[in-house]
């Protein structure tokens, strides 16, 4: 089996925005991103037996993925997000994810068994979206084993978690990513300052979270790793949506740590990373690695 530095595990599926469809997840997303940057990734998923499933494997292939691991269900269609504007800010956008879907279901099968056993310096990246059925949750907690890096990127769109599924899920992460809202949705519910540097420094106590990342919109982004704290203010760019930028950010902050960045360079880079596509319609444009570094230096 081909070795693998990262694997995504989780949801792949259709955006459906007002006037197009474009193939989309998170972990997908991230995964797109780190093969960009040559890094080898797995993406571990499920799609229905119909054509939007035929129609995300053929777009994998063509992004360079390997689908080894997607699996194809013959009972569950493939998943989708209709995603629309949000009356408050139409660059942000608001999300009805359909449910059930293929990716609730996604079975430990002995490939991933055999892939789950590449603990050589190698990282899984997970969000608690892909953990809200009880089958694919059941397949999460069998690869959360092992000597690995686990990251945590959380994704808090209500219904679809609950607190204690979460809590478990932040006990088991070395890496976590979260944005503004859901580090105060995380502060609800314990007493701690309000401050967000207080806040971060309490929740890698209370879960025992070596580093933690917070995203940050336009304002850039934070991290929290050795006991220390860093802040970069991101870049200004014309912004075109912003779907998917999060996940190019930690695309970015995965590749640094891999590559040694220091954290401030980490942050310099992430943030560029998730800059540059939100300057681009969809969570996976086409875009030049060179394009990311031009960035940097332009600012």
């Amino acid at each position: 089996m081909t070795q693998y530095k990262v694997a995504c595990f989780g949801e792949v599926l259709w955006d459906i925005l007002p006037d197009k469809a474009l193939p989309g997840g998170a972990p997908m997303n991230v995964a797109y991103h780190l093969q960009k940057l040559s890094v080898p990734v797995a993406m571990i998923s499920a799609i229905g037996d119909d054509e939007q499933g035929k129609s995300l494997l053929e777009i994998m292939k063509r992004y360079q993925l390997t689908t080894d691991f997607v699996q194809i269900d013959p009972v569950h269609e493939t998943g989708k997000v209709y995603a629309r504007p949000s009356p408050e800010n139409p660059l942000e956008m608001k999300y009805e994810i359909v449910q059930p879907v293929a990716w609730d279901y996604i079975a430990f099968t002995p490939a991933l068994k055999e892939l789950a056993q590449q603990t050589d310096n190698t990282y899984l990246v997970f969000g608690s979206l892909a953990a809200r059925n009880a089958d694919s949750r059941q397949t999460l907690q069998s690869l959360l084993e092992g000597n690995r890096t686990f990251v945590l990127d959380i994704n808090l769109r209500p219904p679809h978690f609950e607190q204690e599924l979460l809590v478990g899920l932040l006990h088991q992460c070395h890496i976590l990513k979260l944005n503004e809202s859901e580090l105060s949705i995380i502060g609800s519910w314990h007493q701690w300052p309000e401050t967000m540097e207080a806040q971060v420094k309490a929740l890698s106590v209370q879960y025992s979270i070596p580093t933690i990342i917070v995203t940050l919109g336009e304002n850039g982004a934070a991290l929290f790793t050795e006991g220390k704290f860093y802040q970069h203010p991101g870049y200004k760019v014309k912004v075109a949506d912003t779907i998917g930028s999060g996940d190019a950010f930690l695309a970015g902050c995965l590749y640094s740590i891999i590559k040694k960045y220091s954290p401030a360079d980490t942050l310099s880079f992430a943030c560029a990373m998730g800059a540059l596509v939100a300057s681009y319609h969809g969570g996976c444009p086409d875009y030049q690695r060179s394009e990311v570094t031009a960035l940097m230096a332009a600012h």
